[in-house]
């Protein structure tokens, strides 16, 4: 694994708590995305058992939310209050690219708020990870078209000073084959950089094909994470 900057041990708390505040719910030691943009939420650094209640007091008996685990030691969610209900292990990647360029592809599309229908579909058929009505306003998407078909897609989500997150990276079965995904992910790691961001993403540890994928694009793995999806429970 490379070494790289403490921030990408706590992406999605500094996001929550930083550039993303706008979208966050909850305070104290534990914050979460609004329902409709995301299911992730994140614990602060360093929190014990009690960062567990202050983040049962963001959700409603039966929701789920998502949490990304960088410690060798995953916080166990206290008995009565929640359950869990998925659990992953996954590679976190950056970019090691300090000027990338895209490379000639298929017409680029900057996707919007009128194209969530067909993400929310294009979600649901590929399955890159949760995607919510209003994740798209993390961040910039883009997409390919065929026709008038949404065929592939990729963008942004979490947002830590200096680092971007590539995020819902997905191409139809139909459409697979031709370096859409490649050069979708080009773009967003190239735009980053103009932005002098660096771009990081995550991606299940079991997953060869798409691992090597990135690390053709110039990605390498940093560390791994353990994700873990909790749903909460009525209240006594």
């Amino acid at each position: 694994m490379t070494k790289m900057a403490i921030p990408l041990d706590h992406p999605l708390w500094l996001s929550l708590t930083g550039a993303h505040r706008k979208f966050a719910l909850g305070t104290g030691l534990a914050r979460r995305y609004q329902p409709d943009v995301s299911i992730l939420a994140a614990l602060a650094p360093g929190a014990g058992p009690e960062a567990w209640a202050d983040l049962r007091e963001t959700c409603v008996a039966g929701e789920v939310v998502a949490l990304f685990f960088f410690d060798a030691v995953v916080p166990v969610p206290p008995d009565g209050g929640w359950k869990v209900v998925f659990e992953a292990t996954c590679d976190q990647m950056v970019s090691t690219d300090t000027a990338p360029s895209a490379r000639p592809a298929p017409e680029l599309t900057a996707l919007t708020s009128a194209d969530v229908d067909e993400i929310l579909a294009l979600v649901k058929l590929t399955q890159p990870g949760p995607f919510a009505p209003r994740t798209i306003e993390l961040g910039r998407y883009l997409g390919v078209r065929v026709g008038h078909e949404l065929v592939a897609m990729a963008g942004e989500r979490a947002h830590v000073d200096g680092f971007r997150e590539v995020s819902a990276v997905c191409t139809h079965p139909d459409h697979r084959g031709r370096g859409l995904a490649d050069a979708l992910v080009r773009a967003v790691v190239a735009k980053a950089a103009v932005r002098g961001e660096t771009s990081f993403l995550h991606v299940a540890t079991d997953n060869d094909s798409a691992r090597r994928a990135y690390e053709r694009i110039g990605f390498v793995r940093r560390r791994v994470a353990k994700v873990v999806a909790v749903q909460a429970l009525a209240r006594d």
